[in-house]
């Protein structure tokens, strides 16, 4: 099933590659958290946004292939007992967004489709001593995720300034494993500010 969806989301961006008007690339800022169950405390993280967007001819579509960063910095406190992580979660993403455009700015909003590529995930003493968590690894992540997506961008002659804000609607870790206990129905949520280039 993961090899079919994989499969199909690179067609499907070379599709909209083959069909684009314009095309470039696009970088900046996550801000990302977690939304927890049984968590005393969130912090929100800063990450890297970076890809490239292709726009269809229309320019009513837009197909992206992006490297995300995302996680947070969480306290916890349930059955396995108390703690601090700090979550470090790598995405390979293709946001499909839908553009209007108004003047200058253009709207956009569409379902995101994304596979984990790397995990790094720390405990942090109170002293600020930073240890791996060796409990934690890939395999107690799920590798696919998905959610919605939409923002705003001002547009110039050959380049782009915008916002946008993803919502995960799936859980980041594996049910029965030590994430999914540690991080209870934890789902992404990240802002994103950045800059998109034409070619």
């Amino acid at each position: 099933m993961k090899t079919k969806a994989i499969i199909l989301s690179i067609l499907f961006f070379t599709s909209a590659l083959l069909m684009a008007q314009r095309s470039g690339i696009k970088g900046g800022a996550n801000f990302s958290n977690l939304y927890v169950n049984d968590v005393s405390d969130e912090n929100m993280k800063i990450g890297l946004n970076l890809g490239l967007w292709h726009q269809a001819a229309n320019e009513a579509f837009q197909a992206e292939l992006n490297y995300s960063n995302k996680g947070a910095e969480i306290i916890y406190d349930g059955a396995l007992g108390s703690g601090k992580y700090r979550y470090n979660l790598n995405y390979l993403e293709m946001p499909l967004q839908f553009v209007g455009h108004v003047g200058d700015f253009n709207l956009h909003v569409g379902p995101y489709l994304g596979f984990l590529v790397g995990v790094n995930v720390k405990d942090v003493d109170s002293d600020g001593s930073v240890n791996g968590v060796a409990q934690l690894d890939r395999d107690d992540f799920n590798t696919i995720d998905y959610g919605l997506s939409g923002g705003a961008a001002i547009e110039f002659d050959a380049s782009q300034i915008g916002l946008r804000y993803n919502y995960g609607l799936r859980e980041i870790g594996k049910s029965g494993s030590f994430a999914g206990e540690a991080a209870s129905n934890a789902k992404n949520s990240v802002f994103q500010l950045y800059v998109a280039l034409d070619f």
